[in-house]
């Protein structure tokens, strides 16, 4: 079963969404028409389940410039190349940037920074998979689900409380 909490942020509504044991999605509402739809029950504040909560106060922390690094469980689904592009984010330190080239070579395919902006663009867990680190070769800000606007306030924000 997929459970289903809305969290307001300074950067609008995230939805974040999780099984019994681990978060399965975080993205912005509007940036879900590329992703499939999974049929989930809307949780309230007051019934949380434990995993809902820790991620809800984790990216409160976040949001709030007191957290870098998220603890909360994650499930990801993907091929054996996606899984690789998703690790290799996890790895991108808080307030620092990589371009999709560095990011292909950290995957161990130094030619396929078109297939990691694909396996970026297909990542469920936005923020706390942190696909917004990931920039242009020639350092612009580009590719992000939820906007360029949002990408360049959470990196600016990470810049802010690092």
């Amino acid at each position: 079963m997929v459970y289903e909490y809305k969290l307001n942020t300074p950067i609008g509504e995230l939805l974040i969404q999780s099984n019994e044991e681990a978060v399965i999605g975080v993205y912005f509402p509007e940036a879900t028409s590329t992703l499939p739809q999974l049929p989930a029950t809307l949780q309230n504040e007051d019934d949380l389940l434990p995993v809902l909560k820790q991620a809800k106060n984790e990216l409160e922390a976040y949001f709030a410039g007191e957290l870098k690094e998220f603890n909360v469980p994650l499930h990801m689904e993907g091929t054996e190349f996606q899984m690789n592009a998703w690790q290799a984010l996890l790895k991108i330190p808080y307030g620092e940037t990589s371009s999709y080239q560095e990011q292909a070579e950290a995957v161990g395919s130094p030619k396929a920074f078109r297939a990691v902006g694909g396996a970026n663009h297909a990542n469920r867990i936005s923020i706390i998979v942190p696909c917004h680190r990931v920039i242009g070769k020639n350092r612009k800000l580009v590719g992000f689900g939820g906007g360029l606007w949002r990408k360049e306030w959470l990196l600016e924000h990470e810049l802010k409380h690092r």
